[in-house]
């Protein structure tokens, strides 16, 4: 990830702009999940993150790409095609930006209870978060329906 200080001024001033003109987002209901030895873990990201034979994310996308857990590394693809988004770090270790192989070690750690059957991703860079209202609620419904009780989200 770039630094605003890395990058010209302009584009840095642009960027400090459009993050004020974000929405406010206020805390949801409490839940009580289990505890995490016991939770079910699935993986949500904003990378843009899809498996080979998904259409490619285009700017501006709200919908999602599921990615079922089996998935190996080598049939993910990355469309976030923002220039401030570095794409080395998902060459040199695809866990990252998709940290499935750490989920799967905890569990044969004992120290989450499982890892989800199913994962979501996003197009980043989305300047209105308000308008993954729908498509939040439907992933969260999806989770809930596959027995997922905690939701890590990877922001890119």
């Amino acid at each position: 990830m770039v630094r605003l200080s890395d990058l010209h001024p302009v584009e840095a001033e642009h960027l400090l702009k459009r993050a004020k003109d974000m929405p406010a987002i206020g805390p949801g209901d409490w839940v009580d999940p289990p505890s995490v030895k016991e939770a079910t873990v699935a993986i949500v990201s904003t990378a843009g993150l899809h498996r080979r034979i998904d259409p490619p994310f285009t700017i501006g996308s709200l919908d999602y790409r599921i990615i079922p857990g089996d998935t190996q590394f080598d049939d993910l693809v990355l469309s976030h095609i923002s220039a401030n988004f570095d794409r080395s770090a998902f060459g040199q270790d695809p866990n990252i930006i998709f940290p499935i192989d750490r989920l799967r070690e905890l569990v044969s750690a004992g120290e989450i209870g499982g890892v989800a059957r199913w994962h979501y991703s996003f197009m980043g860079a989305m300047p209105d978060p308000s308008q993954f209202e729908k498509t939040g609620e439907e992933i969260g419904r999806l989770m809930a329906q596959d027995g997922v009780d905690v939701a890590f989200l990877v922001p890119i």
